[in-house]
């Protein structure tokens, strides 16, 4: 055989591979009609195969009933005389005698001299179609219109295609997110999404949904936002073998009503500590004890050291107007000391500017850690990183202040906290008023 003999017999079996390799259904007519192809798909698809199809003029006689036989030719054939792929819809005929509707894709072929050669055309069975166009779509709305976020995030964990509702979500452009790390987009929360994101690849979509808590950066600043998300693993449908591509994350922005629900939850729960704090002090005889038993409970949950600094009536006279405060009280009790200690703190101190403005004053250490000189020169406990300072108010007067101390693994105290703290330095007020009033 000569070489030219060899090439064309290589080409002809490098196409015979190619189109019976092909996921959809083809074959290809001459110029004047008679099939030259039939891939392995349309053998499936129809039930013939391609001995017996190749050869044939059109499909009239075994693969389309003959009222629609002339229909269905003419409309294949007339695609050689207009630029372009044509889409139709037949019914055809499988070789046991059933009926399949399917949706062409037909398009000329030109010869040497530039001239309709004849025609190819690609089908497929009108269900599987309208799947994959489902599928298409589906994707397509995930991506611009769907009202939760949508992430599809590759095997590096790096974000690759992102939903314009995730963008916004994330405080970002769309094209911004991709390719970068996680880390870079959240403050908080990333090793707990990271590990959501490992697991979905190792062993699969959880079950449920997941609730998790991060901070987000944004231009603004860093939000912290509670997102409730869910996880898909995305395999490559053209592989023998399931092949990880990544991870689908979606999720919605539920921190209103999340945070309202922890809110309620804290609400509740201090009201039951204040109402236990009540029935306990109730049973103390000496109310000074009650004030004790008071700041015992509200330290639940709530903050790891109270301090109860009374103010000293006993100024010396050389010292008018001068307000001198004396630890009267420390939860735990290991703070206290022996005995009332004064103390002596300078001016702009949290207490002092409770004292002046009879409100609360909040503080908290640079950056919100532990600093033992910050809290040292304040007179606190070297681990403070928070404090709430509110002022002890009985009968009109102002009796001292109270002292709410947190460490650098709570968050700083808010407006809520505040609030709670007032609650319970009325009550302490009322005991020291009465242990005040109370005959030795």
């Amino acid at each position: 055989m000569s070489a030219s003999g060899r090439h064309e017999t290589a080409a002809d079996d490098l196409l015979a591979a190619l189109l019976d390799g092909m996921d959809a259904a083809l074959c290809a007519f001459d110029a004047d009609g008679v099939i030259t192809h039939w891939n392995r798909e349309a053998e499936r698809i129809l039930g013939w195969p391609a001995a017996e199809a190749v050869g044939r003029k059109g499909f009239a006689g075994w693969a389309v009933r003959p009222a629609d036989a002339r229909d269905v030719e003419d409309r294949l054939m007339a695609v050689q005389d207009v630029p372009g792929r044509q889409v139709h819809e037949f019914a055809l005929l499988t070789k046991d005698g059933g009926r399949v509707l399917v949706r062409t894709q037909s398009a000329a072929v030109a010869g040497g001299d530039g001239k309709p050669a004849g025609v190819y055309c690609a089908f497929s069975e009108v269900h599987a179609q309208i799947d994959l166009e489902r599928s298409i779509a589906l994707a397509e709305a995930l991506m611009e219109d769907a009202s939760w976020g949508v992430v599809l995030v590759d095997v590096d964990l790096r974000p690759a295609v992102v939903n314009a509702h995730a963008a916004r979500a994330l405080g970002t452009g769309r094209t911004a997110l991709l390719g970068r790390p996680l880390g870079e987009l959240l403050a908080q929360g990333v090793e707990e999404l990271e590990g959501a994101l490992q697991h979905v690849l190792a062993e699969g979509a959880p079950p449920a949904p997941v609730e998790l808590w991060v901070s987000v950066r944004t231009a603004e600043g860093v939000r912290r936002r509670c997102l409730r998300c869910g996880f898909l693993r995305l395999a490559s449908p053209l592989a023998e073998e399931p092949v990880p591509l990544g991870v689908g994350w979606l999720f919605q922005d539920v921190t209103e009503s999340r945070q309202a629900q922890l809110d309620t939850a804290q609400l509740r729960f201090r009201a039951h500590q204040l109402h236990r704090a009540g029935r306990a002090a109730a049973e103390c005889e000496d109310p000074a004890e009650a004030a004790a038993v008071r700041l015992d409970f509200a330290l639940a949950g709530f903050a790891e050291h109270a301090l109860l600094d009374v103010l000293d009536v006993r100024a010396p006279a050389s010292e008018p107007g001068r307000r001198r405060l004396v630890r009267s009280l420390a939860s735990p009790p290991a703070l206290s000391g022996p005995g009332p200690l004064p103390v002596r703190y300078g001016a702009g101190h949290p207490a002092l500017q409770a004292l002046d403005r009879i409100g609360s004053v909040r503080s908290s250490a640079p950056r919100g850690e532990a600093d033992p000189e910050w809290a040292r020169a304040r007179q606190w406990p070297s681990g403070a990183a928070h404090a709430l300072c509110t002022v002890l108010r009985s009968r009109g007067r102002t009796l001292g202040a109270l002292t709410f101390l947190r460490g650098p693994s709570r968050p700083a105290f808010e407006r809520a906290d505040a609030t709670y703290a007032e609650e319970v330095a009325a009550r302490v007020a009322a005991d020291l008023d009465l242990a005040a009033r109370t005959p030795i």
